[in-house]
């Protein structure tokens, strides 16, 4: 049975209103990880919804060259598969505590451009979204462009793993997650409900009693994360 080694993330900070054109804006920052993240609001909706009186929420998520230890290149033709299935996940996890109907036909675009890649990247960018999300949500209203907010619940997530001595560690820098066994990052509501749960076992498989160790473990850095997160909406 693996023990617990970290329970506690890296240090959190997340500055707000950073960019004073976007409708939400933060950069978050877990460990030497930094992302940038702003919350754009379009007065329009994707072709598929138009005149179907709701709102439609998406994001897209880049690296930096010069975010990694070796300088990545921009993604001039495209989306690398990484990038579409994380910005996938951002997407559908903000979705997932949306009343789309109570956006009206509007499109929250988020954006997400990590400046440092020193581990979490993704579940960074969900944590620090959801921050510039709440931000724009509270521009509409105080402009009446909605009347209540399509919020229903937070949203925060963290990684999490298991290194080679058998040791549960939360929130992996680069190091530690590019030598653990299982790697899993998990979404969950401020209410303590999951959205998704991504493991894998990148050596040897883990059991049952292993990844009810992980998801306790996840809870109890994801309380740090919401604590965090309330001071600065």
């Amino acid at each position: 049975m693996s023990q617990i080694k970290r329970r506690e993330p890296r240090q959190i900070k997340f500055t707000t209103n950073i960019n004073p054109y976007a409708h939400g804006s933060v950069l978050a920052e877990f460990g030497n990880t930094k992302v940038h993240i702003t919350a754009s609001v379009q007065e329009s909706v994707p072709p598929f919804l138009k005149g179907k009186a709701q709102g439609w929420m998406t994001a897209e998520y880049s690296m930096l060259p010069g975010s990694t230890h070796t300088r990545s290149e921009r993604e001039r033709k495209g989306a690398s598969g990484r990038t579409q299935e994380i910005q996938r996940l951002i997407g559908r996890s903000l979705r997932s505590i949306v009343d789309l109907k109570k956006l009206g036909e509007r499109t929250l675009m988020v954006d997400c451009d990590v400046i440092v890649a020193d581990g979490g990247t993704r579940t960074t960018s969900i944590s620090g979204a959801y921050v510039a999300v709440e931000l724009a949500v509270k521009k509409l209203m105080d402009a009446g462009l909605i009347k209540e907010s399509p919020l229903k619940d937070g949203l925060a997530a963290i990684s999490i793993g298991i290194n080679r001595q058998n040791e549960i560690i939360a929130d992996l820098n680069y190091e530690e997650d590019s030598s653990c066994s299982t790697d899993m990052n998990v979404v969950m509501t401020h209410s303590g409900k999951f959205v998704e749960v991504q493991g894998t076992a990148e050596g040897e498989p883990f059991s049952i009693e292993e990844l009810q160790g992980l998801l306790d473990c996840a809870r109890s850095a994801l309380e740090v994360v919401i604590t965090e997160q309330k001071k600065v909406i």
